[in-house]
């Protein structure tokens, strides 16, 4: 049996997360109660009641193959489709085939640890791309931390780098153009001596310039994997807390929007803890506005309270510096974070954009693939516990080509379309989802669901609530049509080879607690802090479907436990996983998975996991991140890895003074997040 590491966390609310991080990531979310206190079904409500009806309606439903080139099951759009062993297919013949792996996942796994470094598998080589504080702006001085300025910090790359997003870069060879979030600012690690009841002005201007998002145009070594930063390249970019951002769609103008530095309602200063995002069929790039509640003070209205918003001074206290940070005094500047931002990294002179049309929660991550007719849909999860999983359909097609009209065509594509909010069902009776894991009499956690329309345009399908209300408060309109509550939905990724779409359920410790939602069939255990990964399938392998079919792919957790599930393959051949974050995929159509707050007693890591063939669910650990550290934005090429590793040495205690990692520069220097890139030393394909 494998012996598990000791556990490394002491975090009260049972997280593998430090205290540190809950701190400054996300305002000591998982500390406050669950904004989400409506009535509306729990999905374990849903299942009561319902006795298992697969045999009956696995006969009904129509399934059709799909072309060899989507290679996806798709499914009839009889709201009872269900995800059934025939429906998705098992076919694993494990213990056959090769011995070394899926192909993409031929590396020897890396053992759970918890070394201070970025730990990769043998035969692979590394380099920091891009560290925090790196000029990349014309003037932008050299990283120097006792003497960081706001100004300095403007040209500079930003702190605790997220979501990544490669593009090609036309007529310039062997670079590539690098788009990074910043999601948040650790002001204890950042600055020396650091009051956190007293912060300078300085101080915060220089976090205020270290948010946001970073365009840099790297460099490859044509012989190796490696990367490095091009720095003062006209396409280079920084956007932070006071840059200007355009909001569109349905919403924009509207007196929700308005404020007094902005009576129109269409121009915002900054966007706010961008975690993950996704790269468009048209060449730009998404970014979703999470924890954006931390930052205001004051809150008083019900619908601060449903978005977790403080009813007093905030943390970083940047509300002394700005009014509009100060609900007291401009109520409806909130309103104008938790969004989708519109990126074109091509265009250094254009002006991010805002999009309300996909709906204000807090966004992990916006993902798009195209409709059989070139219509973009997006798919996104809410990271709160018990919130929502959600789509947006466009109305419009995407034109193809790089001419200007089609640039400019398609950067209107996320302004008109339905926003949906997903209801799930499962399959089997309630009295057999007992909150431990243990799989129903039928063998999986699987069943149907269906979307459920919120606005389309300045049309609400809400009773009771404006369009414009459905946008800007759309966790209140799933409240109202009864979306089903989850645990914790972060990225969301359909596959390019298959359209099945792999949603990443971080964790729930509440889930189960006096008063809270026990276990359901889409969320089984109570007290889950391990997380899963669903799998669904679009009826009719169509992407504007009206409904789906679902099942649990992984359930996460020590391959020891019996409450853990690998899509069925042999656990004693799978890495050990815990509580996945961001997903993406590989040139193989293997998913990638990273974790953060892992409870098994490693480090963070990235993992890859079969999706198809006979090694489906073969899950491997390709490598590990430092002390405190988080695993993020993964991006797989052929002859490359890329991770942001975010925020190192963010352990309870730390600080620049008393430092808990020595990543990634060695001893005496600051510790400083940064993107990694990762190749085979012979040059060969990853993982082939």
């Amino acid at each position: 049996m494998r012996k598990l590491l000791p556990l490394l966390s002491t975090n009260p609310h049972g997280g593998g997360r430090s205290a540190l991080t809950c701190r400054y990531r996300c305002g000591d979310a998982c500390f406050h109660e669950v904004p989400n206190t409506s009535d509306n079904e729990y999905a374990g409500d849903v299942i009561a009641g319902v006795l298992s009806r697969r045999s009956a309606l696995r006969a009904a439903a129509v399934v059709t193959v799909a072309s060899a080139a989507g290679g996806a099951l798709a499914f009839g759009n009889a709201p009872e489709a269900v995800a059934g062993q025939e429906t998705f297919g098992h076919g694993h013949g494990h213990g056959s085939g090769k011995a070394d792996g899926a192909r993409g996942l031929r590396f020897t796994p890396v053992a759970p640890n918890t070394a201070d470094k970025v730990t990769v598998p043998a035969g692979y080589a590394q380099n920091v791309v891009i560290r925090w504080g790196e000029p990349i702006l014309r003037g932008a001085p050299a990283f120097d931390s006792e003497k960081q300025t706001a100004k300095a910090q403007a040209g500079q790359f930003g702190y605790n780098n997220d979501f990544l997003s490669l593009l090609p870069l036309r007529g310039e060879r062997d670079r590539q153009v690098l788009v990074a979030n910043h999601e948040y600012t650790d002001e204890v690690l950042m600055f020396r001596n650091y009051d956190a009841a007293n912060p300078t002005r300085e101080q915060v201007e220089i976090a205020w310039a270290a948010h946001g998002l970073s365009v840099v145009v790297v460099q490859e070594e044509h012989r190796t994997g490696k990367l490095t930063s091009v720095s003062r390249h006209h396409l280079n970019r920084r956007l932070h807390t006071t840059s200007e951002f355009e909001v569109t769609g349905p919403a924009a103008g509207g007196a929700l929007l308005k404020t007094s530095a902005d009576p129109e309602g269409r121009t915002v200063l900054g966007t706010l803890n961008n975690c993950a995002g996704g790269t468009t069929p048209w060449g730009t790039t998404l970014h979703g506005e999470e924890n954006f509640n931390q930052y205001f003070a004051n809150g008083s209205s019900a619908t601060d309270k449903r978005y977790g918003v403080g009813t007093g001074a905030t943390e970083r206290k940047w509300e002394r510096f700005d009014k509009r940070f100060d609900l007291k005094q401009e109520p409806n500047e909130v309103h104008r974070f938790g969004w989708v931002v519109e990126l074109d990294p091509y265009d250094p002179d254009s002006t991010p954009r805002k999009r309300t049309a996909l709906g204000r929660f807090k966004h992990e991550a916006a993902q798009p693939r195209l409709t059989a007719d070139g219509r973009p849909v997006v798919y996104m999860g809410d990271d709160e516990r018990f919130d929502y999983f959600y789509k947006f359909v466009s109305s419009k097609r995407m034109k193809k080509g790089n001419s200007r009209a089609a640039r400019e065509h398609n950067l209107t594509l996320l302004d008109e379309g339905t926003l949906y909010v997903a209801k799930l069902t499962g399959d089997s009776p309630a009295a057999e989802i007992d909150g431990t894991g243990k799989h129903p009499a039928d063998g999986e956690f699987d069943g149907s669901g269906v979307w459920i329309p919120l606005a389309t345009g300045d049309v609400s399908h809400v009773p009771g609530m404006t369009a414009e209300e459905v946008y800007v408060f759309t966790r209140l309109a799933g409240d109202k049509v009864g979306a089903t509550k989850m645990d914790r939905p972060e990225d969301v990724e359909p596959s390019p080879r298959t359209g099945r779409v792999y949603v990443a359920l971080t964790n729930n410790t509440d889930r189960g607690k006096a008063g809270k939602a026990g276990a359901d069939e889409a969320n089984p255990r109570n007290l889950n802090k391990h997380g899963q990964i669903l799998e669904l399938a679009e009826n009719w392998d169509d992407p504007s479907s009206d409904g789906f079919a679902w099942r649990l792919f992984l359930v996460a957790g020590d391959p020891n436990d019996p409450a853990t599930y690998f899509a069925g393959y042999p656990k004693e051949k799978v890495s050990q996983i815990s509580c996945p974050d961001n997903v993406a995929f590989d040139p193989h159509g293997n998913l990638w998975i990273s974790t953060d707050g892992a409870q098994l007693g490693s480090h963070d890591g990235l993992f890859g996991v079969a999706t198809q063939g006979e090694r489906r669910g073969e899950l491997k650990q390709f490598l590990t991140v430092p002390r405190g550290a988080e695993t993020c934005g993964p991006i797989i090429q052929d002859r490359r890895v890329l991770v942001a590793v975010q925020h190192p040495g963010e352990i309870d205690g730390a600080s620049v003074e008393n430092p808990k990692s020595e990543w990634p520069d060695g001893p005496g220097r600051i510790v400083r997040p940064s993107v990694v890139a990762v190749w085979r030393t012979d040059g060969g394909d990853i993982g082939v």
